[in-house]
């Protein structure tokens, strides 16, 4: 069966001054897959999620999202391949002087026909999807944990109700039980709303809980993709350190235990 490519990546470049991250980068996202993206420290994970998402322009290459040529299109085009993607950055980025349930209406703003009302019903059901209780919507980002804040993000990243959701380091700096049910809320969410995720992580143990498939960058390209048994077969030596290291090791017993 032929799987629908909703993110087609062909000969990516991305540079910052004379420093190439990536070249002749090519990718595929499946409908409906978490793809894990991993990679050493510089290899650009994070500049190419928002390469995608809009928020930098590559150097060179093409970038179809849903069929369409993102670099190339019309302002309106691009606005309606925006409404059907939400981003989650690792720090939250969320805006402190406004409470959790306004950072998340400020997505839905650009919509017309959205009452002050609407927006805020709608706001409240994302919090509650990002398993926030209802009293967090009235708090600012400083009267947060850093866990609630991520799922704050989430929630903002959810707010437009899109089909793919970009998701930065999503469990960093979270503690083991927080990441866990970090873990469980993004696969749950997933399943039940059909989403499409692109989730950059280092994180070992999410990419056992979470991940449908892996792509890892390096030497400036994906350099190979696969799901987690594909990983462990990899003899190309940063792959096999960390599939096969004492973290991978550790994560593998974790699943183990809990599986």
């Amino acid at each position: 069966m032929t799987r629908e490519v909703v993110i087609s990546l062909r000969g990516l470049r991305n540079q910052f001054g004379a420093t190439v991250v990536h070249e002749n980068l090519d990718l595929d996202v499946y409908r409906g897959e978490v793809l894990g993206v991993v990679g050493g420290s510089g290899t650009g994970k994070s500049v190419l999620l928002r390469c995608i998402a809009g928020l930098r322009p590559p150097q060179g290459g093409q970038i179809e999202i849903f069929g369409k040529e993102a670099l190339n299109c019309s302002e309106a085009e691009r606005r309606a391949i925006d409404q059907r993607m939400g981003v989650m950055f690792q720090d939250g980025a969320l805006f402190s002087s406004l409470t959790v349930r306004e950072n998340v209406e400020v997505p839905m703003r650009t919509l017309p026909g959205l009452d002050a009302g609407m927006r805020r019903e709608l706001a409240d059901l994302k919090i509650s999807m990002s398993g926030l209780p209802y009293a967090a919507g009235d708090k600012y980002p400083s009267e947060l944990s850093g866990g609630m804040r991520k799922r704050a993000g989430l929630a903002r990243a959810l707010a437009l109700d899109p089909e793919i959701v970009f998701l930065d380091e999503p469990t960093a700096g979270l503690d083991p039980i927080g990441a866990s049910a970090f873990d469980e809320l993004i696969s749950a969410l997933s399943e039940t709303l059909g989403l499409t995720v692109f989730l950059v992580t280092h994180d070992l143990d999410t990419l056992h809980a979470t991940c449908d498939r892996i792509a890892v960058l390096a030497e400036k390209r994906v350099l190979y993709t696969g799901t987690m048994a594909d990983m462990l077969t990899i003899e190309h030596p940063w792959v096999h350190e960390y599939f096969h290291g004492p973290r991978a090791r550790a994560a593998v017993e974790a699943q183990e235990r809990t599986g």
